[in-house]
């Protein structure tokens, strides 16, 4: 089944710091940090000047305008029942040969090339926490919501940044500006500090803008998955970057979040760093990657 998703209609022309903040570099193991990302600019930088800039920003203007409480609690709904189709880990990692996200102003490579250099990264470093291995490999496997027999969602839809609806958007989030035009902004039942949530209610009663973060995370719940909670947490929030890197929306999370917040720090560095146009060989790391999702994962998920 096709899910249609109207498209916009434009009125207009085409307080507590958590550690680790855009100046601190220093990774908890081996791992070098390059300078400069594969355009030879700093990393996340939405606003220099590029071949990929353009697209970017025209990206999140669509994305922050769609992406609204009653959206997002439709799609959760509908790809919530896993009834698209039935294949194995490995098998979704290889329908994303060929995707490049939109929303990434580091990276043009196809998705299973960060995929791998993430995993890759995180397995030299901590060579004993296998589930982080993993967590690695699998954590962008959402962004197969673009492939047809998913419903071939449009990017915005799937890639870039997530944030709560349901409150107020937050200024730290990238491009703030294009959430004048989405009608949640105005909305006093939606447009408050809370909204419709209330202090420390926890991560979990959050909605969180749709795409490939939230759909891996309940694939994988919902399929039984025994990776630990701090590897769903990672899955779902790895784009939440208004939080684990701009110390937003803290007054929402609670006391498990925290903990799991740690981890979360430490995966973003590999997951935003280890990108690049190195290449990894995929039928050498295989045998090894096939083994841990056989150890988490049953061989044949629902998607």
């Amino acid at each position: 089944m096709t899910i249609l998703i109207e498209q916009p209609h434009f009125g207009f022309k085409v307080d507590e710091k958590i550690p680790g903040d855009k100046k601190e570099l220093v990774l908890d193991g081996g791992f070098v940090v390059p300078q400069t990302n594969a355009f030879g600019q700093t990393f996340r930088d939405y606003d220099a000047e590029g071949e990929r800039q353009p697209g970017v920003e025209s990206f999140y203007r669509i994305n922050h305008i769609c992406q609204t409480y009653d959206f997002v609690k439709r799609m959760r709904e509908e790809y919530g029942k896993l009834n698209r189709v039935e294949m194995s880990i490995w098998e979704c990692c290889e329908l994303l040969n060929n995707v490049v996200d939109e929303s990434d102003p580091d990276l043009d490579e196809p998705q299973i090339e960060h995929l791998l250099q993430t995993a890759e990264a995180i397995r030299k470093d901590y060579p004993n926490e296998d589930w982080l291995h993993l967590t690695g490999l699998i954590h962008d496997l959402g962004k197969v919501l673009l492939h047809p027999i998913f419903g071939e969602l449009p990017q915005w839809a799937v890639v870039g940044d997530t944030f709560p609806v349901g409150c107020a958007f937050d200024e730290s989030i990238v491009h703030h500006k294009y959430f004048k035009e989405n009608p949640d902004y105005n909305n006093p039942v939606y447009n408050t500090k809370y909204g419709v949530y209330s202090e420390g209610c926890g991560l979990n009663n959050v909605m969180m803008s749709w795409g490939h973060d939230d759909y891996m995370y309940l694939v994988a719940k919902e399929n039984k998955t025994t990776l630990p909670s701090a590897a769903l947490f990672i899955i779902r929030y790895h784009s939440f970057y208004a939080l684990h890197r701009s110390g937003a929306y803290r007054h929402l999370i609670n006391e498990e979040d925290k903990e799991n917040l740690k981890w979360l720090q430490i995966f973003n560095k590999y997951d935003l760093y280890s990108k690049s146009k190195v290449q990894i060989d995929v039928e050498k790391v295989k045998p090894y990657y096939t083994s841990l999702i056989e150890k988490y994962f049953p061989a044949k998920l629902k998607w």
